[in-house]
């Protein structure tokens, strides 16, 4: 349970109600809940009242309100890297015809920013807003890699290393050898680690001085691409990252802050 006072708790009401996907009822959200009865009706009364949570009378249902969507629009607008990379990854998307994703760094997950979809889609996990883990995916370890020491093994303390698929890296150890490895190259791999039949190739986001913002990934099926062609698309993926890191260079995030402040 959050050590924040009332603020913490009302946002693990908040992360309670965003779990689920779908709206709401108030049994439902009991029976998972830290808090007793009284309390958590009161969280989600003052929450509606502010317009956090929407209360839908007819269904009994609560869901995430339209207050929240103002707020997640304006920090997409000023707290992530996508107002500023949206060009260039619409070029790489246009390019490569392949799904191409833009995350950040958020409490240790990978956090996804946006996303341009292949020009054949294909059903997968990620999507703009959804988070997943950081130590089975493309954007994630790449990210993983160019961070400073406390800084990494501050995040590698917090993954679950649970096995997704059979290539799923589960020990600190095989971790720390893939991030050695893509920061020899540049650049990392998803090998099928986090999906079954999903790979990519993912490029950090730095600065010119290498404060890590995020990164970037293009993503395909087995079906359709396999790992020579993504090496073959490192000159791109890499290039559309130097470029956004340019780009974002006098930008201030939430996340970078955090790993500059690590590193000094």
């Amino acid at each position: 349970m959050s050590g924040d006072g009332t603020v913490g708790k009302a946002c693990e009401v908040l992360d309670q109600v965003a779990a689920f996907n779908r709206p709401v009822r108030f049994g439902e959200l009991l029976d998972s809940s830290n808090f007793p009865k009284a309390t958590l009706y009161r969280f989600l009364q003052t929450l509606t009242n502010q317009g956090m949570l929407s209360y839908d009378a007819e269904r009994q249902t609560y869901s995430l309100g339209m207050r929240l969507v103002r707020l997640a629009h304006s920090a997409w607008t000023h707290s992530s890297l996508a107002p500023v990379a949206r060009p260039y990854i619409d070029t790489l998307s246009h390019q490569l015809g392949e799904t191409v994703h833009l995350a950040q760094l958020d409490s240790s997950q990978v956090l996804y920013v946006d996303k341009r979809n292949a020009h054949e889609p294909v059903e997968m996990f990620s999507q703009a807003g959804k988070v997943g883990p950081a130590y089975c995916t493309g954007v994630g370890k790449a990210m993983m890699a160019y961070l400073p020491e406390d800084a990494l093994a501050r995040t590698i303390s917090q993954q679950s290393f649970h096995r997704f698929t059979d290539q799923t890296l589960c020990s600190e150890a095989d971790l720390r050898a893939e991030l050695s490895a893509i920061r020899d190259r540049g650049y990392a791999f998803d090998r099928e680690e986090h999906e079954p039949g999903i790979i990519c190739i993912a490029a950090p986001i730095l600065t010119e001085n290498g404060r890590m913002l995020g990164a970037l990934s293009i993503t395909g099926p087995t079906n359709r691409t396999n790992y020579d062609q993504l090496t073959e698309w490192a000159p791109n993926v890499t290039m559309t990252a130097a470029q956004i890191g340019r780009e974002a260079q006098n930008w201030r995030f939430p996340e970078s802050q955090s790993n500059e402040k690590a590193a000094s």
